[in-house]
């Protein structure tokens, strides 16, 4: 395998974290030019499909769609579920990376992060989907491998570190030594359950029925890990359809109601951080001792999450600087610096 040749190819080409909610796209040289939701909206005109949005746009769209349009998100749990959707969604963020398509020098190297779980069928997905969707050639490196090097951990040394990337669709809990997994397990819990869980809470206890964006909306502005010390905690009013009535309603919900809706979620995360650290070499333990536990992904800035993970684990727990960004920053980083050789893939 011959890595020196791309580590010194110009800037056109880009690393991907392909996520279930967000699509964060890296661009060599320059750094993350893009973050934007993996939505893509179909409209359906005379029988012929075509791509109406893709990104933010679309997902504005949700749950707002006349008759043929509908929008889809072509990734779950991390990887792609619909192909030729997902393809038409890697071509627009590649050719937006880029300014546009006329602005293409040639066709690009594409790194694109993978669960660490992640089937042979899937990466074949996934690189199937990129290439026809304009690269040249395809590297896959795995999540915790990308975000660890994102946040800054000596993946390169004879050191243990762990990291806990929680994502849209997954959670993935990794120990990495010497530029690979000693260890790494994941579990189908992130934001997307998170968003779930909020809105079947809100349904059984107020009778009311919300969105997806309205839940992803509640979860972001008071979400919690546990119940605030102080009663119900912040009040944020919530607009749906009432489930009785049929009509519009408001209420009022509570980070205490938030809590309750998640602890079963959170409980998950925090059993597949003990159940890496049971499977971890006692050398590699004794490291993660000094170096603690990092955080990365959406799902790491849950309010009071590294709280509830450093009381169950007794281990500092710290949240990554740039937690939303980590995986395609780092798997940028493992373009651009040789250090790193080794760590991508074109299996």
């Amino acid at each position: 395998m011959r890595f020196p040749r791309f580590f010194s190819l110009p800037s056109s080409d880009i690393a991907i974290d392909l996520g279930t909610v967000n699509t964060v796209v890296y661009l060599r040289g320059r750094g993350i030019v893009l973050n934007e939701p993996s939505v893509v909206a179909i409209e359906t005109r005379d029988g012929v499909k075509r791509v109406r949005a893709v990104g933010a746009e679309a997902k504005l769209m949700m749950g707002k769609t006349p008759e043929g349009i509908v929008t889809v998100r072509p990734m779950r749990d991390g990887v792609i579920a619909d192909l030729d959707v997902a393809e038409q969604m890697i071509k627009f963020f590649i050719d937006k990376a880029h300014g546009g398509p006329s602005r293409l020098p040639r066709r690009p190297e594409v790194a694109i992060c993978i669960p660490s779980g992640a089937t042979p069928v899937e990466r074949r997905a996934i690189r199937q989907a990129a290439t026809s969707a304009g690269a040249h050639r395809v590297h896959l490196i795995e999540e915790p491998m990308a975000a660890a090097i994102g946040a800054g951990l000596p993946v390169t040394e004879p050191v243990g570190a762990m990291v806990v990337d929680i994502g849209g669709g997954t959670t993935e809990v990794a120990v990495l030594s010497l530029r690979g997994l000693a260890y790494s397990t994941s579990a189908r819990v992130g934001g997307d359950k998170m968003d779930d869980a909020i809105a079947s809470a809100i349904r059984r206890k107020y009778n009311l029925i919300i969105g997806e964006a309205t839940a992803e909306r509640v979860k972001l502005a008071i979400g919690v890990a546990r119940a605030p010390d102080d009663g119900r905690g912040i009040i944020l009013p919530v607009r749906g359809r009432d489930l009785r009535a049929g009509v519009p309603k408001e209420i009022e919900v509570s980070q205490a109601d938030i809590a309750i809706a998640l602890a079963d979620l959170v409980g998950q995360i925090v059993e597949t951080v003990l159940s890496a650290l049971e499977h971890t070499e006692p050398e590699l333990a004794a490291d993660i001792c000094d170096q603690g536990i990092v955080m990365t992904g959406g799902g790491a800035l849950l309010a009071n999450l590294d709280e509830v993970l450093a009381r169950a684990t007794g281990l500092p727990v710290i949240v990554a600087e740039n937690a939303l960004t980590c995986v395609a920053t780092g798997a940028g980083l493992a373009m651009e610096d040789p250090i790193y050789r080794g760590v991508m893939t074109l299996d």
